[in-house]
């Protein structure tokens, strides 16, 4: 924002001196106390107020700026493991509001996009649906903490760059179980600036048209046939994965050398499933991709 002052830590500096004030701190006493101009200052203070940082409230005649008190500032990659953990408690608790807190503090202390998505939210999702499979939630429960988790990922999109129009993905879930995975891959190859057409569940369209309803939908989302274009499925049956990388095959074309067809999800040896790529990690799935895109 302004030369000479590093925005990460002008933030740390804040959200310490802040937090040293229950009463608030005006933002002339704020300029002189970390010694940055007042103009470079309000600059800053509308910034981090406009991110959700800090807040400002009106008292009297003084205009006094405040921080929550779960707003803190993070060190990462030493925290993922920590934070994780925080994650998780608070996502049981169903209390969005500290999850939300949560995963602002991530992106205010600099963590990659991706980094969250993989370290934090989605160890998070096998826990929950162990806690449904045990019969030590409800199903509502269940609904509300697995869309507290969506809702967090949206937020972490928020936060995403541009697209670049040469890498594409189209991911897809086969079954209403892997949603969110469908979700948190979704986030995740747009904080890496892929074209991202996420469909969700589509096994109420899984029928003897599906193959020509992949093809539509390829035809529209690839038009020019720039980079690459990956189809992405998730899936907990082996069922779901077969009949989708069927139909994938049915339709791509001899000349679509840069379309490519990714599963993830429970995979054997009974049943021979022809993809691309298996495989169980997003991070895997990434780093695959992204050197497909560099390839082409």
């Amino acid at each position: 924002m302004a030369r000479g002052y590093d925005e990460t830590e002008v933030k740390f500096r804040l959200i310490k001196l802040l937090h040293s004030s229950k009463s608030g701190i005006s933002g002339v006493e704020i300029s002189e106390k970390l010694g940055i101009n007042r103009v470079t200052m309000s600059k800053y203070l509308n910034k981090f107020a406009a991110e959700g940082t800090i807040t400002q409230k009106n008292i009297g005649n003084l205009n006094l700026w405040f921080v929550d008190e779960d707003i803190e500032q993070l060190n990462f990659p030493d925290d993922y493991f920590l934070v994780q953990e925080k994650f998780l408690s608070h996502v049981i608790d169903c209390n969005e509001r500290h999850v939300n807190n949560l995963i602002k503090n991530c992106i205010n202390s600099k963590a990659k996009m991706d980094k969250i998505i993989t370290e934090i939210v989605i160890p998070t999702i096998p826990h929950i649906q162990k806690l449904f499979d045990d019969g030590k939630i409800g199903k509502s429960e269940e609904q509300l903490m697995t869309g507290i988790i969506s809702n967090s990922l949206q937020m972490i999109t928020y936060h995403s760059g541009h697209s670049d129009s040469g890498k594409n993905v189209i991911i897809l879930s086969a079954d209403s179980e892997s949603i969110l995975s469908s979700e948190s891959a979704a986030a995740a190859f747009r904080s890496q600036n892929w074209n991202v057409f996420s469909i969700g569940d589509i096994s109420s369209s899984i029928d003897v048209l599906f193959d020509l309803e992949l093809r539509k939908l390829l035809s529209k989302t690839w038009k020019s046939k720039d980079g690459v274009m990956i189809v992405l499925v998730f899936s907990q049956t082996e069922e779901g994965l077969k009949f989708i990388s069927d139909s994938f095959y049915s339709v791509k074309e001899k000349s679509e050398n840069n379309l490519f067809i990714v599963l993830s999800g429970k995979t054997g040896k009974k049943v021979k499933i022809k993809g691309d790529l298996s495989a169980s990690k997003l991070e895997d799935i990434l780093q695959w991709s992204n050197t497909k895109y560099e390839n082409s």
